[in-house]
């Protein structure tokens, strides 16, 4: 591990098991943000680009320069079949953080996605390789590829803190970032939500009500 800042790099990282992954892959990204007691969805406009596959996998965490991309093609050397690689472009729609290539190199790793809060280009080809994109823009603007970033250090994605290894699930609905160390309490939170939502469809079903009880009780709280 590299430790001067601004040039960190870390080689291993903690994965969650298959089993975990499984059990994530059951819910949606809404109900995994549902699950989570704080709000740790990424903002709206990092949605899927370049297909609409649901993805889940440990973040590979990469920190860069703003406007320069150098750093990516090291990160994709570092990442392991199945990992997503999810990148703090700081918001910037106006240079490209990857195209079709890295696409190309991410697909023949085994890589499951990249997550990016910044733009990408080559749409068409990249639509033609098929390898989950999820981005803020896309551009046809470059980047320059000469300076220095950071390889699996703590980032801010979409207005949420991603640790290496955190679990990264993304389908059309967006993003949802599950700390590793709190996933089985998530997914204990998603299923109480399951089942809760389950029993009003079942309440609204068999009365014909408009508002459910649950609802209705906190409007009268409120006054209406």
């Amino acid at each position: 591990m590299s430790q001067k800042f601004g040039s960190r790099m870390v080689e291993d990282i903690p994965r969650a098991e298959k089993s975990l992954i499984g059990k994530l892959s059951a819910f949606t990204a809404p109900e995994l943000a549902d699950g989570a007691p704080i709000y740790n969805a990424m903002d709206y406009h990092i949605k899927p680009m370049v297909t609409t596959q649901k993805i889940v996998g440990p973040a590979v965490t990469l920190r860069l320069t703003l406007g320069d991309s150098l750093l990516v093609t090291k990160a994709l050397s570092m990442a392991k079949p199945g990992d997503i690689l999810v990148i703090d472009g700081r918001g910037s729609g106006n240079n490209a953080l990857w195209g079709d290539h890295r696409s190309q190199v991410a697909k023949m790793r085994g890589l499951a996605g990249v997550v990016m809060d910044g733009a990408f280009r080559d749409i068409e080809s990249n639509e033609l390789i098929g390898f989950p994109i999820y981005a803020r823009a896309l551009t046809c603007g470059t980047s320059t590829k000469n300076w220095f970033g950071e390889i699996n250090v703590p980032i801010c994605c979409g207005g949420v803190v991603v640790n290496p290894g955190d679990i990264v699930v993304g389908d059309r609905n967006g993003v949802v970032v599950v700390p590793l160390q709190f996933a089985e309490q998530i997914i204990a939170g998603a299923q109480d939500k399951q089942e809760k939502m389950r029993k009003v469809e079942k309440e609204v079903e068999e009365t014909g009500k408009v508002i459910p009880d649950n609802y209705a009780a906190q409007l009268a709280k409120l006054g209406y």
